[in-house]
């Protein structure tokens, strides 16, 4: 399998992850979004993603687009080490969480929308900033009440094994870091993002252990 990836890419970074977790070798095609007025707006890369999106994933089946949908992919197609639980009510309160981060907090903070914000409307780096961590904010309390209220929450988002839920978290509390945002009221999220930490799937998904890392 070949994935292109961006070694700061959220999404990218959470299917790292989950290909770690499965322990499926893959090769990592990297596709900067800054150089060259952005690789993945070329018209090769266009092929593989239309939108021109960070990540894909080319097996020998298909091209696969769409971080949630490539690790539900994985699961589904490597069924051992499971990213999502095995009964429905469970499943649903992962994806949640999952779709908490990637539907609510990263498409807005994404680099094509800050991208338009300062070029079309004319804020400043640091409104952009200002932008950037309140919805991170809003949304890791509320992922911290999902996890911190509910007692299926274990070592990890959901039990005592690593699935797409922290496939998720862990990058965002990467941003969270990058943009200086406050976590000392999010002592769940903290203790996840330690035991995340000390896995060797999550440490090689790391962006400065990818091959693209600046």
């Amino acid at each position: 399998m070949k994935l292109y990836t961006y070694f700061r890419s959220s999404a990218a970074y959470r299917v790292r992850i989950a290909l770690n977790l499965k322990g499926l070798a893959y090769q990592a095609i990297p596709v900067h979004l800054l150089r060259d007025g952005g690789q993945q707006k070329q018209a090769g890369y266009r092929q593989l993603s239309p939108l021109g999106l960070i990540p894909a994933l080319q097996t020998e089946t298909g091209v696969f687009t769409q971080s949630l949908s490539i690790m539900e992919w994985l699961d589904e197609s490597y069924p051992d080490q499971p990213l999502l639980p095995a009964d429905t009510d469970s499943r649903a309160r992962v994806r949640a969480i999952a779709q908490t981060i990637a539907c609510d907090i990263h498409p807005i903070n994404n680099l094509r929308v800050l991208n338009y914000l300062t070029s079309n409307f004319g804020i400043s780096e640091e409104q952009k900033s200002d932008w950037y961590r309140h919805w991170i904010n809003e949304g890791l309390a509320a992922i911290e009440k999902l996890l911190a209220d509910d007692p299926r929450t274990g070592v990890f988002c959901h039990g005592d094994i690593p699935g797409i839920a922290d496939c998720c978290l862990i990058p965002q509390v990467f941003n969270a870091h990058r943009f200086n945002c406050p976590m000392e009221n999010l002592p769940t999220i903290r203790r996840i993002v330690a035991a995340c930490g000390s896995l060797e799937a999550f440490q090689h998904a790391a962006p400065d252990r990818q091959p693209d890392f600046e």
